[in-house]
């Protein structure tokens, strides 16, 4: 097989710790919704604990064909009321820990998913 090296044409997370998320050489210290071609800094500013079905409604104006919920350090469910408008609207949502949220959002990525991210961080 071959392999070429290419420039990505879309946002790909690049590195993350405690606190932070990298994107490309850009580098994040709040909650984001992050997207193929965007970055949304101040997503949830009050926590995970705070968000709301409309929260989560706002994702829809991403047109996302999967959402990834990154929930910080551990993986923690909102309730499940809350994400009823992207399950209404047949989208695909997936729940985990933050960390692995960025690595399954490269994943989906590079097989040029519309997906979005929406990323707490601890």
């Amino acid at each position: 097989m071959k392999l070429h090296l290419q420039t990505p044409t879309a946002n790909i997370l690049t590195g993350f710790g405690e606190g932070w998320i990298r994107v490309g050489a850009t580098e994040y210290r709040e909650n984001l919704v992050l997207t193929p071609e965007t970055v949304h800094p101040g997503w949830a500013p009050g926590g995970l604990q705070a968000l709301a079905e409309d929260d989560f409604r706002a994702l829809l104006e991403y047109r996302p064909e999967i959402v990834l919920i990154g929930t910080g350090k551990r993986q923690r469910f909102p309730h499940a009321r809350f994400l009823r408008p992207l399950v209404e609207a047949q989208v695909g949502v997936e729940i985990m820990d933050t960390h692995a949220a960025c690595r399954t959002f490269n994943i989906l990525i590079a097989e040029e998913r519309r997906v979005v991210a929406a990323l707490v961080l601890d």
